[in-house]
């Protein structure tokens, strides 16, 4: 018999097997027949899931790394962050490996600064700006798009380089597959075909990857034609026995591993590496012997399953996570919608609610992901909602700001007004006039911050300019009061350093004779009429030391303010004490009154009584005061 009717007796002896076993099966009862179909189909996607990685890994020269490099919590990151950690990846990273990466970086830095361009923007706005002349840009950005572009162009590259590559690799394989299937009808030593064969399995390791569209189908026709051409083997079975024995001996140990990584409680690694395994089962490894084919196949596929199982839990629980994430921005949306709902009416409260915001937005990007079939729409629902604050606020700034335009405008005829009056010599018209403006200025209200100094200074300098001529003029007509001040703060000072002889008639009359010399230098500015309380007080420490009484005192305090009241061009100045002393003795009378009526609701009553005592005491106290009230009176009334 020939090699060729060998290889078709037992296809023949294959085709009665699996007959054999579809006789088998149609005994299964129809449920336990659906169970094992679900089971098979879940199975087969867990396994398509990792080929189709594989694949995309084959394709990038074997670059796993991806799976290795740690995806931070970019939506916790800052702008800054963000810059920084895409500028590192790319300059350290194989630029394949980091596609996933880049992209949500890219997303997050968009937004963040998009968020900053709109306040920027709004910023620019409020003072003034115009929306035509808008431009921002930040280092930080700059920094964010040279790494970008570098990424972009070392991908370009990488692509270009790979393009190529990628199509001769699978015709290399490709022919490597026709090869092997010539092996069969190759008239030769078996074991030279058998040595041809091992060449071209070694090629097919090193022929490098191919179109991950391609991978799939790739590997299964090489596996398809190894396994035909290894039952074409059967032949000579000590080559074929060796094979399978060592490719078993490999295989086991991949099973083992993938059963230890199923009890590994870091699941992304134990994926990452379940990958490996299934890449080194399926690319490393030829078939074993079809008694245990199955059985090791199903073993691994069992480990397999349980670690994808595994791993859909954890994704389950974060899904739970995400869940929360988004319950809980759905609440900080609808508080910044409330803030928006409300607005403010004046300026203070539209602070404290932007600091709200500001806080909430925080609170915002600090939430956590949210499940990824809702993230686009929860963004866009806070984006909404901060736009919405933000046109209530520009709103409110821009009516604003319109009035402040018309306050400038009000502001800058009161400058017109000052400055065509600085120079005037019509003091009394003009004084009037400047005093006027002066409180309408303060009463106008803000103007745009960018105009309030330069008109401020503008108003004051005309001011000032106007009211040093008028108090330059001032002083010329009351030269001789302003000496008189002079004069009056050096007796002052005179008065302050006597000695006293301890005689108290001379003391005295030495107080006397300051006082009357007081009289005779004359009366000093309005403004400067505080000098005589500060004599007073000097006066009183001056009794004090001689023991004088009181009434004493007062009334030579007394006759000097009389005679400086007197001296006064303003007669209103008398006029006013006067009544001041009048309305005194009408109140220590009604006192007087309210105390003896007091008095009167104690009957039989001894005046030794400490209370009725202390009542007659204070009776007397405001009779003498009443008195001296009283010679003041007399004393101004001789002035008339």
């Amino acid at each position: 018999m020939s090699e060729q009717d060998n290889l078709q007796e037992a296809d023949g002896k294959k085709e009665l097997e699996i007959s054999t076993e579809n006789i088998e099966d149609s005994t299964t009862p129809k449920q336990e027949i659906t169970e094992e179909i679900e089971d098979t189909e879940n199975d087969d996607k867990v396994i398509s899931e990792i080929e189709e990685s594989n694949a995309e890994d084959a394709e990038d020269e074997g670059s796993i790394d991806r799976h290795s490099i740690t995806k931070k919590d970019y939506e916790k990151m800052s702008m800054e962050e963000l810059a920084e950690e895409l500028e590192h990846l790319v300059n350290n990273q194989k630029v394949q490996a980091i596609k996933t990466h880049v992209e949500e970086i890219r997303s997050e830095f968009k937004s963040k600064f998009s968020t900053l361009l709109d306040e920027k923007k709004e910023e620019f706005l409020n003072e003034g700006g115009s929306e035509i002349d808008f431009f921002y840009s930040s280092p930080i950005q700059k920094r964010y798009k040279d790494s970008i572009k570098d990424y972009r162009t070392k991908l370009n590259a990488h692509y270009k380089s790979l393009e190529k590559s990628l199509k001769d690799n699978l015709a290399e394989r490709l022919d490597i597959i026709e090869e092997i299937k010539g092996l069969i009808n190759v008239e030769e030593n078996i074991n030279t075909t058998y040595k041809h064969f091992k060449d071209l399995q070694e090629r097919w390791r090193k022929a490098g990857p191919i179109p991950r569209d391609k991978y799939n189908n790739a590997w299964n026709s090489y596996h398809h034609h190894v396994e035909i051409f290894y039952d074409f083997l059967h032949l000579n079975r000590d080559l074929r026995d060796l094979d399978f024995k060592h490719n078993l001996e490999q295989k086991v140990k991949i099973i083992v591993r993938a059963e230890e990584l199923a009890q590994d409680d870091d699941l992304n690694r134990a994926f990452r590496e379940l990958q490996v395994l299934h890449k080194m089962w399926k690319e490393e490894l030829g078939p074993v012997d079809k008694e245990y084919r199955e059985e090791i196949w199903k073993r691994f596929k069992a480990a397999t399953k349980k670690i994808h199982d595994k791993r859909q839990v954890y994704f389950e629980q974060l899904d739970e996570e995400y869940e929360k994430n988004l319950e809980l921005k759905h609440v900080l949306i609808g508080k910044i919608k409330d803030l928006g709902e409300k607005g403010a009416k004046t300026h203070n409260e539209w602070q404290k609610k932007i600091k709200e915001i500001e806080v909430l937005r925080n609170e915002f990007f600090s939430a956590g992901k949210v499940p990824i079939k809702v993230n686009e729409a929860t963004w866009a629902s806070f984006k909404t909602a901060v736009r919405y604050f933000n046109k209530k606020k520009n709103d409110y700034y821009k009516d604003l700001k319109k009035d402040q335009y018309d306050n400038l405008n009000k502001k800058l005829e009161l400058i017109k007004i000052a400055e065509a009056n600085k120079d005037s010599d019509d003091f009394d018209a003009t004084t009037a006039l400047m005093k006027k403006i002066q409180n309408d200025w303060k009463n106008i209200g803000h103007v745009p911050r960018k105009n309030s100094d330069k008109i401020w200074n503008q108003f004051k300098a005309a001011c000032n300019h106007y009211f040093d001529k008028l108090h330059e003029a001032k002083n010329e007509e009351n030269k001789e009061e302003i000496e008189a001040y002079n004069s009056k703060v050096t007796l002052l000072d005179e008065i302050k350093a006597i000695e006293f002889s301890g005689e108290k008639a001379t003391d005295l009359k030495t107080i006397k004779d300051y006082i009357e010399q007081w009289k005779t230098i004359g009366t000093v500015p309005n403004n400067k009429r505080h000098i005589e309380g500060k004599l007073n007080k000097v006066l009183d420490t001056c009794f004090k030391s001689l023991k004088l009484n009181k009434t004493e005192a007062e009334l030579i305090k007394f006759e000097n303010k009389l005679e400086v009241l007197s001296n006064s061009d303003d007669s209103r100045h008398l006029d006013n004490e006067r009544s001041f002393i009048s309305k005194k003795i009408q109140e220590v009378k009604s006192e007087i009154n309210q105390l003896e009526n007091n008095l009167q609701f104690f009957t039989n009553v001894d005046e030794s009584n400490p209370f009725v005592k202390e009542v007659l005491n204070n009776i007397q106290k405001h009779k003498d005061t009443l008195a001296l009230w009283e010679t003041k009176l007399n004393k101004i009334k001789a002035f008339y």
